[in-house]
């Protein structure tokens, strides 16, 4: 719709003629008002104006509809703008789950992507076209911001945090991938593309190229050379708590709340494990900070996704 215009970027995703949209309504809102509200100020200035040093203006009795009037519209159009945009961001912020995961890590200055199937890339994302794509941020040293205008996403990426986005590209092509946030001297160099591929396309180009192990193959070997499996056992004689089927579940601490093992449960709980003690366990576990990659953090984190909870199990219990 307003692709064409020459300040609004191509829209290539199923998010752009939407933001597009109220960003158009927004402008249309402010424009007119803006034009209304000098246009009367002129006017009353003029039909208002002091004639003469003796007079005087009268008393005005303001009429309660007019009061009623710029009350009420301005309060609709709020609400309006907030419903609209309130759905807006929760649909932007609610990824399909069928959405293909995608890791990718910020750092001066580039973007490493990693795919499941261990594909891996640097400044370039290759995805499929008319695909749920799910992006998993996070940041090895300053804040970055992956901002791709044609699709008109951009979500920061923070150091030690995971942070979700997710897009559907609508039309094959490469488009441009910025890091909207300042990083450093050479922030303007934090460049990249984002490849649409049709699916056949992308498929050849997964077969292709030239992959190394799956992200969740990675994190078990990783998992191996820590020696995580002297602790994290499964028949519950380590020292440390079961992670089968651990994910996604609420887990018990010793201080007596209770934390929900995602991501950034299990990424927290490898640089700081003191922070977060399950229940029953001691604070033994060292610390991985420094010496282990976000990369790395990626990969155990994939691997314990893995891990399924023996059979007759009771999902969603409380972990002790």
């Amino acid at each position: 719709m307003f692709s064409d215009l020459p300040f609004f970027p191509q829209q290539a995703s199923t998010f752009a003629g939407r933001v597009d949209l109220l960003y158009a309504f927004l402008i249309a809102i402010s424009v007119f008002f803006s034009v209304l509200i000098f246009a009367l100020l002129a006017f009353f200035a003029v039909k208002y104006r002091r004639r003469g040093s003796d007079e005087w203006p009268g008393r005005v009795q303001e009429p309660l509809a007019l009061e009623l009037a710029w009350t009420l519209i301005p309060l609709g159009i709020v609400v309006v703008i907030f419903v609209w945009s309130t759905q807006l961001y929760i649909s932007m912020n609610r990824p399909p789950a069928q959405a293909m995961d995608v890791y990718v890590v910020g750092k001066r200055w580039m973007w490493k992507v990693q795919h499941l199937t261990g594909h891996r890339e640097i400044n370039e994302l290759h995805v499929p076209l008319g695909m749920p794509v799910k992006l998993h941020l996070t940041s090895e040293d300053v804040i970055h911001s992956f901002f791709v205008p044609a699709f008109r996403i951009k979500k920061d990426a923070v150091p030690g945090r995971y942070q979700t986005a997710w897009f559907e590209a609508t039309r094959p092509g490469r488009y441009h991938l910025f890091c909207a946030e300042y990083c450093g001297t050479k922030h303007s160099g934090m460049i990249g593309s984002v490849v649409v591929m049709e699916p056949a396309e992308f498929q050849s180009w997964l077969s292709g190229g030239a992959a190394g192990a799956s992200l969740a193959a990675s994190g078990q070997k990783l998992f191996a050379e820590l020696a995580c499996v002297t602790c994290h056992r499964p028949d519950a004689t380590g020292r440390g708590p079961i992670l089968d089927g651990l994910f996604g579940k609420t887990v018990k601490l010793a201080n007596g709340e209770t934390a929900t093992a995602d991501e950034a449960y299990i990424r927290e709980s490898i640089v700081t494990p003191s922070a977060k003690v399950v229940a029953g366990y001691q604070p033994v576990m060292p610390t991985y900070q420094g010496l282990v990659s976000e990369e790395s953090l990626m990969q155990l984190v994939a691997y314990i996704q893995t891990l399924k909870a023996p059979e007759g199990t009771e999902r969603g219990r409380v972990i002790q």
